[in-house]
């Protein structure tokens, strides 16, 4: 059975940048989704399978992680009868990281969720309606929240937003607000489109991180490596952080009231460098 990539695999999930989903109807596309460079691997129950290959698609992925493999899965919402099915099936897969939960829109039902699955099983709350935008902060708040992810394109459709960064700042800066209040690791963005290419991805992503977002969906393997450099501190902000770390150690003064905030940050850009592997990229 091939095992997941390793850097991948030993990165906190709190700290992923690039969350690839795969069609849980296609599990030839498993295997080579855990090769690639994503940080975490999403089994796509939900919207990518049509209702009447749901069944196969969620045997398929409960084959999978009760035969060595290891990933998330996103299971359909609540108001579904898919849901029940979903979480009674993964209840004890072996190899299931966590769930993304589709159109969250209330506490309630990340709390329920999180509830009929094992104990501990950590559930990212899917947020793609104007409800569950409002409802964002006591989302954020629910027992068994782990992160907050945005819904982009089913959004834009309840609500009649356009794609324009500057139409779904409001949105973006809600969830990272909301994420902040709940003390969850940042936000997850929603997706580039699946045919992008290399600079539309990485433009897109810099929105992402623009906004204070620290993940991004991600529907295309290709597309892992921009998301991933995007969302990772520059070559400029690791040889800065460097530098002051290595002349705090020094000895250098304090100086005046942003030095602590300045030298909190250097710290936390090289710590996530270590966590990247961005030394020797």
């Amino acid at each position: 059975m091939p095992l997941r990539n390793r850097r991948a695999a030993a990165l906190p999930a709190k700290l992923s940048r690039s969350w690839l989903l795969v069609n849980a109807a296609h599990p030839e596309d498993f295997a080579p989704g855990l090769a690639s460079e994503a940080d975490s691997v999403l089994f796509d129950l939900e919207a990518a399978v049509p209702q009447d290959q749901k069944d196969a698609a969620r045997q398929s992925v409960v084959e999978a992680l009760n035969g060595g493999m290891d990933a998330w899965v996103r299971i359909n919402a609540i108001d579904t009868e898919d849901w029940q099915r979903d979480l009674e099936a993964l209840s004890g897969a072996t190899g299931l990281r966590g769930v993304m939960l589709a159109l969250a829109e209330e506490p309630e039902q990340v709390t329920l969720t999180a509830m009929r699955l094992r104990a501990g099983t950590p559930v990212i709350a899917l947020i793609e309606s104007a409800l569950g935008l409002e409802n964002a902060t006591a989302v954020a708040r629910a027992p068994g929240t782990f992160r907050l992810a945005f819904g982009t394109n089913d959004f834009r459709k309840d609500t009649g937003v356009s794609d324009d960064p500057m139409a779904m700042a409001y949105a973006r800066s809600r969830l990272v607000i909301a994420s902040r209040v709940g003390k969850l690791p940042g936000a997850i963005d929603g997706p580039p489109a699946a045919a992008d290419d290399e600079a539309a991805v990485v433009e897109t992503s810099r929105v992402t991180a623009s906004m204070g977002m620290t993940g991004r969906l991600c529907l295309n393997r290709a597309q892992v490596d921009s998301i991933n450099r995007a969302l990772s501190p520059s070559e400029d902000e690791v040889a800065w952080a460097v530098d002051m770390l290595q002349a705090h150690r020094a000895g250098a003064s304090v100086g005046d009231g942003s030095y602590l905030p300045r030298l909190a940050r250097a710290q936390k850009i090289a710590d996530l460098a270590d966590s990247y592997g961005l030394w020797n990229a």
